[in-house]
This record gives C-alpha cells, structure tokens and sequence, in this order.
C-alpha cells in the first residue's frame, strides 16, 4: 500500500544516542509532506486529465469509426450506383440499337416501296407516251388526209345562211 502524507505526518522515529536533530528532522517532514501532497495532487489532475483524454479518444475512435463504416457505406452505394448506371446504360444502347435497326428496315422497306412506285410510274409513263404518240399520229393522218381539201371546195353564201335564221326564228 503506498505512502500518505498522514502516514509521513505521523511517523515516529525512535531516538537514539546522538541522534538527528528533531526540528531539522521535523522540517524535512513537512517539506517532504508538502511535496508529496503536491504531487498526489498532480498524480491525481493527470490521471483525471488521462480520463478525459481517454474519454476523447474514445469519442475519436467512435467518429472514426462512424467514418470508417459512412466511407464503406458510400463507396458501396457508389459502386451500386455505378453498376445501376452502366446496367441502364446497356439497356439504352440495346434500346437505341433496336430503334435503329426498326427504323432501317423501315427506310429499306419504304425505299423498296418507292422503287416499285417509281417503276409502275416508268411503264405508265410509257403506255401514255406511246398512246399520246399514237394519238398524234392519228391527228397528223386526219390532217394530211384530203378531206380537208373538199371542205374547202364548198361554198356557202352568209345571206343564205341569214335567211334560213330568220325563217327558222319565224316559224
């Protein structure tokens, strides 16, 4: 068990032929009571600063601790995150991709149709022209004929034609 200033304090020393002098002796005493009373007194602010310390760190070590586990938790969600990400991005491409190719086949499709068009067009462009042609021809033939020549051979006077108005008119 350790010393006390009382157990200093108290101490009796048995006194012997040509002994020490007791007041010097007694002074010693009480210097060393002072200074041991002084450094119980430090002992015990150090060992209640050390509580506080320990009871700091303590706190510390739960933050860090609290951050430690917040930093996993972070980059778990970051790579969840990232995983999501790029799992949503896959299904945009095949998406895009699927939308490409239903739009390129229906360009295809659309220009096969136009083609066809174009070429149903081409024949009946042709059937026409060769109708009109045809048509034309049959025109310049009545023209050359000599038909047209016999009607000019015949002569009509316009006062006969006014007379058989008015007839006409009259009756």
């Amino acid at each position: 068990m350790p010393l006390t200033p009382l157990d200093i304090h108290n101490k009796e020393f048995n006194k012997g032929f040509r002994g020490y002098d007791e007041d010097e002796v007694n002074e010693f005493l009480d210097q060393v009571i002072k200074d041991y009373e002084l450094i119980i007194r430090e002992k015990k602010e150090m060992e209640e600063r050390l509580k506080d310390l320990n009871d700091r760190l303590g706190h510390f070590t739960t933050i860090e601790d609290t951050l430690h586990k917040s930093i996993v938790v972070a980059q778990e969600a970051a790579e969840d995150l990232k995983r999501n990400a790029q799992k949503e991005a896959k299904l945009i491409i095949k998406e895009a991709e699927k939308n490409a190719d239903r739009i390129v086949n229906e360009s295809l499709s659309k220009a096969r149709k136009i083609a066809l068009e174009i070429e149903d067009l081409k024949k009946q462009s042709k059937v026409f022209r060769t109708r009109f042609k045809m048509l034309i021809e049959a025109q310049l033939d009545m023209l050359n004929t000599d038909d047209w020549d016999h009607l000019l051979e015949y002569e009509l006077d316009a006062t006969e034609l006014k007379s058989t108005e008015e007839e006409d008119s009259l009756a």
